[in-house]
């Protein structure tokens, strides 16, 4: 009877340590590599018993290169993963109209490249493109350089008649009316900076006449004019007048001191003062 329960107790304590063993015979969570994650299923496992399977697989923005991702819980150890994982490529970001991109920290995963337009063109929108997990983030677009529309110009006309603006490049003609002389440059261009190369011109000059004005009485203003002229005349004569008098003076003063003192030496030669001399008195006597 004693050895009855002995064989009882000894397949107890045998069934209790082989569920103790097999309870003990785990793996804990596994830890996922450099640029690797658990795949969602595996994320779901709360026990991770032995000969026990798990998969991971690349992190975003990371591809495959090579292995399966396959870890096995062996002697409550995982084994080594053989996942090897790479940066996407964005590869070379597609480009609108009139754009170009500098890609000199390349095109993989994390890069950033630079975005310019043509010359002619401005950008809107962002300046730089993401490589992100889903490819380049980032839009933006070149749209052509504008002017102001060009000013009016007094007494002459130009050729823009659109009501957009003036472009990039595009030129403005200048003409003036029928008695007027442009003063500038006949054309201006819209430049890369959104101003033209020059300042517009201006029309000076007086207006021709019709034959109908000119046979029509003078105006107001034509015979004060007139009236201004005939002053000015007026006062060009009275000035000559006196510059006439005053020159006919000059020469009156200048003939009454020469003759003053051609009168003099003669006087000189006949009235010396000097006493005659005997030889002379003779003479004088006669």
């Amino acid at each position: 009877m004693e050895v009855l329960l002995d064989t009882r107790r000894q397949r107890k304590l045998l069934i209790l340590y082989l569920f103790i063993g097999t309870v003990a015979a785990q793996c804990s969570k596994p830890e996922a590599g450099e640029n690797m994650v658990l795949t969602e299923e595996s994320l779901l496992k709360n026990d991770f018993p032995e000969s026990s399977e798990v998969t991971l697989e690349c992190s975003n923005g990371y591809e495959k290169a090579s292995g399966s991702g396959i870890m096995n819980c062996i002697d409550n150890k995982w084994t080594e993963p053989d996942l090897n994982c790479k940066k996407k490529d964005c590869g070379f970001p597609k480009a609108e109209p009139h754009m170009e991109f500098n890609i000199s920290q390349g095109t993989l995963f994390g890069s950033v490249v630079t975005v310019t337009c043509e010359e002619g063109y401005q950008i809107s929108g962002s300046s730089y493109k993401h490589c992100l997990p889903r490819g380049w983030f980032g839009k933006a677009s070149c749209n052509i350089v504008t002017c102001s529309k060009p000013t009016e110009v007094e007494n002459g006309e130009h050729s823009w008649k659109s009501d957009i603006k003036p472009e990039y490049q595009q030129t403005i003609h200048f003409t003036c009316k029928a008695g007027y002389t442009m003063l500038g440059n006949q054309t201006i261009q819209c430049t890369k900076t959104g101003k033209y190369d020059s300042e517009p011109p201006q029309c000076i000059g007086h207006r021709i006449r019709s034959s109908e004005e000119t046979n029509t009485t003078p105006s107001t203003s034509k015979k004060e004019q007139n009236i201004e002229t005939l002053n000015v005349n007026k006062d060009k004569g009275h000035a000559a007048v006196i510059i006439s008098v005053v020159v006919v003076t000059i020469v009156l003063c200048l003939v009454a001191f020469f003759l003053n003192k051609f009168l003099m030496r003669r006087k000189g030669s006949y009235d010396t003062g000097e006493d005659l001399k005997p030889e002379l008195l003779q003479f004088q006597s006669l």
